[in-house]
Order: structure tokens, then C-alpha cells, then sequence
């Protein structure tokens, strides 16, 4: 027998508020156009004022649990991926955990910007498979508007804020069914390029929370390589290739990154969970955000092999591989 981390349901939750591109246009040079040709990005959502990350990561827990059809009460590991928490400290994960009524267990928060999500699936997986917890509420969730200056419009019209949430129920299955649940997920980073996509402030630093700053030829250039070549890794770990693939569920950075990963699979874009037209860049929550669309809607289906990559500042970068579902 082994143990294996199950996703068990996925949920999500965007604010109410929108912004389209002609809104932003109103605020910085910029336009429509020039938007969505060089991202794909036509709209974002925005929190209000006064909602939190911690408000976000709870409404998306709230229904991924109830997807699941496991009670909060059962959670004893929450992940919390996060680079906007709601305070320095204690982390974001806590409060999650305080609102769902959870008591026991342990909660913690996780940075690693936009491969965030990636980590935080890592981090579980393993911790249920060494016995440490038993079933877990992994969450991407971001506030991330909070930190852009709206008169720089090669960062201000990237973002927005939401959240996602998975439910990972640890599960023993036989050595016929290890290609169920979360296969491998795969982890780097490179501290050299830290500097090509930052925020200038911090506790540490001047303490203030800062703006987003961002090369952004060097980070693209950047993603399409490391994506690539941590994609690849991870289908060789499993013996598979892209053609086992049912689903890529990328990060939400920019549409031609995601078509250039689905060139590198030989995949059609059809085949691609593409949600960053109506959310932009969410960080950390836009995995999540994409996986529980193609659930919610019907393209991804039990039994499907799913494929998850990202990249953040740091530079960190990730890819994990998942079979959806309950082996049958």
C-alpha cells in the first residue's frame, strides 16, 4: 500500500468589483488594445476596502470544502500561499483557520509570489504522505492590487486579487493505482534573478509594503525557459510525455507564456485552462482560480491528468503533476 494526497474538491471566490481595461486607460497611458496584445488581459477583479487575503482564502475554502464533501472539522494541515497576508504577523493561515472554526492542526503561510500555489501543493503532498497530517486545505490567495503604483502601467495592468483553494484527503491505495492523486511536483529557484521582479519595500527594509517593480522582457524570457525545462522534468519523473497530458492548468502570467508552454506540449490551446483574460494575474491564487473553472464548468473530469506549472519572483518555479478523482 502507499499514501497518496487525494484532491478531493477545489473552490474559489473573486471580488465583486471589475475593472476592465478602458477603466485603467482612464487612470495611466495606456489602452484596450495595447492590453490585450501584450497579455491577453481584458479584466480584473479588485477587493473593496476593507477585505482582506484572509477574507478571500475563507470564502474559497468555504466551497472547496463543500465540494469535497468533507466538514471543516476534518482539516488538520492549512496552507495559506500568500505575498499580501493580512498582517507582518502571525500568518494569514492562522486566521483562516480561526475563521473556519478549526482548533486543531497546524496552519501556515507560504512565499513564493506566483509559483506560491505550486509550493504550498509540495508542501502538503508530503506532509500527508509522511503521516504528518491527514488531510489538508491548501489556498492561493492574493490582495495583490494592493501592492501596484497605478502610474506604472507595465505593472498596473498585470494584477488582480482572488483566491482558490484544493482539499488534499490522504489515501491508501494499492501499487496498481499510484498514478491516482498528486504524482510528484517539482521545486527551484534562483536567487541571481531576484532582482528582475520585486517589491521595493518590506519590515525589514523601510517598512513600508512598497510597489511592484518588475524587467519585463528578462522575466519572460525567463519563464518560457525554466517553465520548459521544469515541465519536462516532471514528465520524465513519471515516464510519461505530453501526450498522456489531459490538461495544462498554468499560471495566469501572460497569454503568450501560456502559449508558449502549450507549444512546447504540442497541445492544443483547447486542451489549456486559460482564465487570465477575466482575472488577470491573481499571484498565487491564479492556479487554483483556473483548476476550479475547468472543474466547475466540466472540461476537467475525473480520472483526468492534470498538469500545473508556475513561476514568481525570486525567481521560484514549479510544476506538479495530479490524476484527479478517487481511484475507482
Amino acid at each position: 500500500m502507499a499514501t497518496r494526497s487525494i484532491l478531493a474538491g477545489c473552490g474559489a471566490y473573486l471580488p465583486d468589483r471589475v475593472i476592465d481595461n478602458n477603466e485603467l486607460a482612464k487612470l495611466v497611458d495606456t489602452s484596450d488594445d495595447w492590453i490585450k496584445q501584450r497579455t491577453g488581459i481584458e479584466k480584473r477583479h479588485v477587493v473593496a476596502d476593507g477585505e482582506l487575503t484572509s477574507d478571500l482564502a475563507v470564502k474559497a475554502a468555504d466551497r472547496a470544502l463543500v465540494r469535497a464533501n468533507i466538514p471543516a472539522s476534518d482539516i488538520d494541515l492549512i496552507i495559506v500561499a500568500t505575498t499580501t497576508p493580512d498582517r507582518t504577523f502571525p500568518a494569514t493561515a492562522t486566521k483562516v483557520q480561526a475563521d473556519l472554526g478549526i482548533t486543531s492542526g497546524a496552519a501556515f503561510d507560504i512565499q513564493a509570489v506566483c509559483a506560491g500555489f505550486v509550493y504550498a501543493l509540495s508542501v502538503a503532498d508530503n506532509l500527508l504522505r509522511a503521516g504528518q497530517s491527514r488531510r489538508a486545505l491548501v489556498i492561493g490567495a492574493e490582495t495583490f492590487t494592493r501592492l501596484l503604483d497605478w502610474t506604472d502601467r507595465g505593472t498596473c495592468v498585470l494584477f488582480g486579487d482572488g483566491a482558490g483553494a484544493i482539499i488534499l484527503d490522504s489515501y491508501e491505495i494499492e501499487p496498481a493505482a499510484t498514478q491516482f492523486g498528486v504524482l510528484s511536483t517539482h521545486l527551484h529557484s534562483d536567487g541571481r534573478y531576484r532582482d528582475i521582479l520585486y517589491v521595493d519595500g518590506g519590515p525589514s527594509m523601510n517598512s513600508k509594503t512598497g510597489h511592484v517593480r518588475m524587467s519585463g522582457k528578462e522575466v519572460f524570457r525567463h519563464a518560457v525557459s525554466k517553465l520548459g525545462s521544469v515541465i519536462n522534468e516532471a514528465l520524465v519523473a513519471n515516464n510519461l510525455t505530453s501526450d498522456d497530458i489531459d490538461w495544462l492548468v498554468p499560471h495566469q502570467a501572460n497569454k503568450r507564456i501560456i502559449e508558449s508552454m502549450a507549444k512546447k506540449l504540442n497541445m492544443p490551446m483547447d486542451k489549456v485552462i486559460c482564465s487570465i483574460d477575466r482575472h488577470a494575474n491573481t499571484s498565487a491564487a491564479s492556479v487554483p482560480l483556473a483548476l476550479t473553472e475547468g472543474v466547475s464548468d466540466g472540461r476537467i473530469v475525473d480520472g483526468d491528468l492534470v498538469l500545473f506549472e508556475a513561476i514568481g519572483g525570486g525567481l521560484a518555479w514549479g510544476a506538479g503533476l495530479v490524476r484527479m478523482g478517487y481511484p475507482k
